[in-house]
C-alpha cells in the first residue's frame, strides 16, 4: 500500500479534505468538501473539519491512522494563526493547530495555505527539480505567496499584502476578485498583473514564477503571451487540488 497522508484545505468559502498519495501527490480517496461555516469563528471551523475528516475517514478506513496536515489563511507561527483572511477576526492569536488536533484527537500539522500549494508544486508540480528561487502565487479571492531557495520553503511572505502603486493591499487591485469585480478584460488585468511580476522580480530575482488559483486554468489562452516579465513563468500543475497535497506532504514529512 502506498504511504498516504490527509491534507485539509481551509478556506473561506470551503472546506476540503483527502488523503493524499505522498509518493506521487495524487488524491488516494475522493475529495470531501463542506462549506465554511458563516461567522467562520474557531468553534464553528473546528467543528466542520471535524466533520469533512470523519467523512474521508469512513471512505477508508483501512488507510487510518495517518499523519495531518492542514491549510489556513493566515500567518502561522508556532501553531498560532497570526492573521486572518475571509474567516472570523477571532483566529487571530488563535492557537489553531492545537484547536484542530483537540478537534480530531490527532496531531494536525497547520501552515499557511500559499505556502502549502507551493510545497505542492515544487514536490510533485511545475517547479519540482527546480534549483534557485522559486516564487508560486495564488491569484483568487486574495493573492497568496511562496517562496523558496533552492527548494527550502521561506514561510509566510503574503506577498499580496504589500503596497504597490498606492494600493494597499496590492491583492485589491491585482487579485482575480478585483477583475471580476471590477469587470475588467483579460488585457487590462493582464497588464496589472505584468506589473505586479515585474515589481516581485526586482525584489527576489525569481528563477521561475508559477501561477495558481483560479486563473492558472487561463494561463496559456488568456494571461501567458501577454507577460513580459524577464523570466520564466508557467500555470501551476496542481490547481484546486495543491493546498490539499501540500499539506499531506508536509505532515508526512513532520510526522
Amino acid at each position: 500500500m502506498a504511504d498516504v497522508a490527509l491534507g485539509i484545505d481551509i478556506g473561506g468559502s470551503g472546506i476540503k479534505a483527502a488523503l493524499v498519495d505522498v509518493g506521487d501527490g495524487a488524491l488516494a480517496t475522493e475529495r470531501v468538501r463542506l462549506a465554511t461555516p458563516q461567522p467562520a469563528t474557531p468553534e464553528a471551523v473546528a467543528r466542520t473539519v471535524a466533520e469533512v475528516v470523519a467523512e474521508v475517514r469512513a471512505s477508508a478506513p483501512d488507510r487510518l491512522p495517518v499523519a495531518i496536515g492542514a491549510t489556513f489563511p493566515a500567518v502561522v507561527l508556532d501553531g498560532v494563526t497570526m492573521s486572518a483572511a475571509n474567516v472570523d477576526d477571532a483566529w487571530i492569536g488563535e492557537a489553531a493547530e492545537a484547536r484542530l488536533s483537540d478537534a480530531l484527537g490527532e496531531r494536525v500539522h497547520l501552515l499557511n495555505d500559499a505556502d502549502a500549494a507551493g510545497l505542492a508544486e515544487v514536490g510533485f508540480g511545475a517547479a519540482r527539480h527546480v534549483r534557485g528561487v522559486v516564487l508560486v502565487l495564488t491569484l483568487g479571492t486574495g493573492v497568496g505567496s511562496a517562496l523558496f531557495v533552492d527548494g527550502m520553503l521561506v514561510p509566510n511572505t503574503e506577498l499580496g499584502h504589500l503596497e504597490f502603486r498606492g494600493h494597499a493591499p496590492v491583492e485589491g487591485w491585482v487579485s482575480d476578485r478585483a477583475r471580476r469585480e471590477e469587470d475588467l478584460s483579460w488585457k487590462r488585468w493582464t497588464a496589472r498583473l505584468d506589473a505586479y511580476l515585474r515589481y516581485l522580480t526586482g525584489l527576489f530575482s525569481p528563477d521561475l514564477i508559477v501561477l495558481g488559483g483560479g486563473v492558472s486554468k487561463r494561463f496559456e489562452d488568456k494571461i501567458a503571451e501577454r507577460l513580459d516579465v524577464g523570466v520564466p513563468v508557467t500555470a501551476a500543475a496542481l490547481r484546486n487540488e495543491a493546498g490539499i497535497v501540500g499539506a499531506a506532504w508536509q505532515a508526512h514529512r513532520l510526522r
